[in-house]
């Protein structure tokens, strides 16, 4: 028995951009696009309306910016797991994209990225990975991350934790960072629990985003 597409909601203000992402993800057997917003506050509406697995995002929208959305999203889901969030963004060294991933979303994707990308990145973010440039967000947060002393967490992670952590920070798999460290994958993903748990992480990319924030992962290389 095959499985229901995953169901998607489009925000972006631009009408155009908005349905050539249709005309992309629609083209998909397992993708169907159940809303589109042209601005923050009506994503906001839609997503308690229709529960979709994934939203594209915009991070630059009147009124309600793709932050904020973020933000009320994660915070107020509808019913059972809140939607993943990939934000779409035209700029990526951007503190608008800097404060979305702050706020939860997986990961973010150009707009110029190839069609073939942005399927594989809604479908990687749809079954619970993080859309991680290790470049970019290190970039980002050199840019972006304000200054902090040290975080209590650092502290607390174990030696493995703190090996694991610093290879999610360069975009590795569960399966990967298990094959780099010779250790079984159900052994990574109970490590990866753990830094989420320590860092106060919804997902891969907050805790990241808290390394680098805290100073337990250089800013700059």
């Amino acid at each position: 028995m095959s499985r229901p597409p995953l169901r998607l909601v489009l925000a972006d203000d631009e009408r155009m951009v908005r349905t050539a992402l249709r005309v992309i993800l629609e083209a998909e057997p397992d993708l169907e696009v159940v809303g589109e917003a042209a601005g923050g506050a009506e994503a906001v509406s839609l997503v308690r309306a229709l529960s979709p697995d994934v939203v594209l995002m915009d991070v630059r929208m009147p009124e309600v910016d793709g932050i904020r959305a973020t933000e009320r999203i994660l915070a107020t889901p509808a019913a059972g797991q809140p939607p993943r969030i990939l934000v779409v963004t035209t700029f990526e060294n951007d503190a608008y994209v800097y404060g979305a991933l702050r706020a939860g979303a997986a990961g973010f994707l150009l707009k110029r990225a190839d069609p073939d990308e942005l399927i594989g990145a809604v479908r990687l973010v749809a079954r619970g990975d993080s859309v991680l440039f290790p470049a970019a967000v290190r970039a980002l947060a050199a840019a972006h991350a304000p200054g902090a002393p040290t975080a209590p967490w650092v502290a607390r992670l174990t030696d493995r934790e703190a090996d694991v952590l610093r290879l999610m920070a360069t975009g590795l798999s569960n399966h990967e960072v298990s094959e780099r460290l010779g250790v079984g994958p159900q052994t990574v993903k109970t490590h990866v629990a753990a830094v989420l748990a320590k860092t106060g992480s919804r997902d891969r990319t907050q805790a990241v985003i808290a390394a680098y924030e805290s100073g337990f992962l250089p800013r700059s290389r």
